[in-house]
């Protein structure tokens, strides 16, 4: 056997059985030149560095809204317990967002609609009220969503989920109409016609899926057409759309229909997840897969778009009225570290195409499976049952905080901001790091530490010289990471007061690092960011002087 300064194929960096016959065989010249090719294969790549330059000249133009327009929220009457206002109220203060969307409104657990013992209808709004009261107090408004239906008015008794939702088309299709406005007529006398003319009427919720709808899609149609005529004719200026569809479907079908019969149709609506399979799985037992398509979500809004373009439709508005990960409420890539770039990565690629993108949903105060019994399960919301934030919440309370004039950028994975002499950057690394074969619900309940990414050069220019507050704000392994933390605990289904106060403790948003710089007459700064995979990283700089 060929050695060489006592080293020989047994301690060989790769040992394949081919790579030690070819050692065996080789010239001794030639073996520390494979040795050190074999050594620097199999170590780690070198991890690269990035720059991200941005100049506060360089206006791109407003800061897109679309992220925090809207918020999903489970069903209307969840939102009647004191612990979910309590939450919204928080979520609306940090993150800024504007308007809420929920299923159930006209469920039985709202008590809107019955037949007494004489066949008369009757309607009944109070529990309505007193949810819609609350919400339009803290500065939300509804993104009404028209359903389910009524048992009283049902034409059959499918239901769906632990509430009971029925998802069959109305027996009559002209009560469902007079049900529909005089609901409508009814905020209007309680809000005002200039209140109610800012909101948006969305009918129905994934009529595409049999889960959701037991009718046809021409059946879907028609419960549009008799709700949009309801509306209409309280107010011309209230804005009706659809078709709210799982994904990114039935858009050109929505616009035909609407062109063919002169129907009115205000906006598109429809919805995305980032994953490809298991549909409808409320425990999360199918094992739903993260895609590997770089695109996906986004690329759904764009194809929506140019359905919209290809008929002539390219002003009107595009709300994605549900977005996530994963479509369902066990999964746990929502309460994993990882969720908060995700989420930005994605909100970066839509950009403007959307003028909403509706995250499902902001608390897991989210009952379709039932009262949930652990504390973290993979639900859908940007903060637990306890009111502890997930990172998925710092991705939108970080964004909320960014200036309101988008700066150009070349890095795909940044924003930046400025509001004043004030300027903001917000990075993050995304990484899809689930292996092949494995599925979420086995992946990312495990404590998963972050490999190093290397140093983000950050080079500003175009301040305007003088004292400024830095401000450096983290999410990502370890960092605003309860979720972690939890598992740190041993993942107990329940927690105690002390757990969640120490979860609390360790999820706050707040900056992670504060420090007076100057910038000189130059007006250049500059730092370096120790980047990992999945972090997030928000920079102020706050004008002092």
């Amino acid at each position: 056997m060929n050695t060489f300064s006592g080293y020989d194929a047994k301690t060989l960096p790769v040992r394949s059985p081919a790579v030690v016959h070819i050692v065996e065989n080789l010239p001794m010249r030639m073996i520390p030149l494979l040795f050190c090719t074999l050594l620097a294969a199999s170590l780690p790549a070198a991890a690269q560095s990035r720059t991200i330059a941005v100049d506060l000249a360089a206006v791109e133009g407003p800061l897109p809204g679309n992220f925090n327009l809207v918020v999903g929220a489970g069903r209307a009457n969840e939102g009647l317990r004191a612990d979910w206002q309590q939450q919204l109220a928080q979520i609306r203060k940090d993150a800024g967002f504007r308007y809420l969307r929920m299923h159930g409104l006209l469920s039985d657990d709202m008590g809107v609609y019955r037949i007494d013992a004489r066949g008369r209808e009757q309607y009944n709004f109070q529990y309505v009220d007193a949810l819609y009261d609350y919400l339009l107090s803290i500065g939300i408004k509804p993104f009404v969503e028209l359903g389910f239906m009524p048992s009283a008015m049902a034409s059959g008794t499918k239901t769906l989920f632990w509430w009971r939702a029925n998802v069959t088309p109305p027996r009559d299709y002209a009560r469902w109409e007079r049900l529909v406005k005089a609901l409508t007529q009814h905020w209007t006398e309680r809000y005002g016609q200039a209140e109610v003319a800012t909101w948006y009427f969305e009918v129905w919720n994934e009529p595409n899926l049999e889960g959701f709808w037991t009718g046809t899609k021409a059946d879907y149609f028609r419960l549009y057409d008799h709700a949009a005529r309801a509306i209409k004719s309280v107010s011309p200026a209230y804005r009706v759309g659809g078709p709210a569809t799982a994904g990114a479907a039935w858009v050109p079908e929505m616009l035909a229909h609407a062109e063919r019969n002169e129907v009115p149709l205000d906006f598109i609506s429809t919805h995305s997840y980032g994953v490809n399979q298991g549909y409808l799985d409320e425990f999360g037992t199918t094992g739903t897969v993260l895609s590997k398509d770089d695109a996906a979500v986004s690329a759904d809004v764009l194809k929506n778009r140019q359905e919209m373009a290809a008929v002539g439709k390219s002003a009107l508005p595009l709300h994605y009225t549900e977005w996530s990960s994963s479509y369902t409420p066990a999964d746990p890539t929502h309460d994993s570290y990882h969720q908060a770039a995700y989420i930005l990565h994605k909100l970066k690629q839509v950009g403007s195409a959307a003028q909403s993108m509706s995250y499902w949903v902001f608390t897991d105060i989210f009952e379709e499976a039932g009262p949930r019994f652990e504390a973290f399960h993979g639900g859908f919301g940007l903060m637990n049952t306890q009111g502890i934030r997930k990172p998925a919440y710092f991705a939108y309370q970080f964004l909320n905080r960014l200036g309101s004039t988008a700066l150009k950028n070349a890095d795909g994975q940044s924003i930046g901001a400025k509001d004043g002499d004030n300027a903001q950057l917000l990075l993050w690394d995304y990484t899809r790091t689930l292996p092949d074969g494995v599925n979420n619900q086995q992946y990312f309940i495990k404590d998963l530490p972050a490999r190093a990414k290397g140093d983000v050069q950050v080079a500003w220019q175009g301040l305007r010289p003088g004292s400024y507050r830095l401000d450096l704000s983290r999410v990502g392994y370890r960092q605003n990471d309860a979720y972690t933390a939890y598992i740190d605990m041993g993942s107990p289904a329940q927690l105690s007061r002390a757990q969640v106060a120490t979860l609390n403790g360790l999820a706050t948003g707040q900056p992670a690092e504060r420090r007076q710089v100057r910038v000189g007459s130059d007006g250049r700064f500059s730092l370096a960011l120790p980047l990992r995979e999945n972090d997030v990283y928000l920079v102020e700089m706050t004008r002092t002087d």
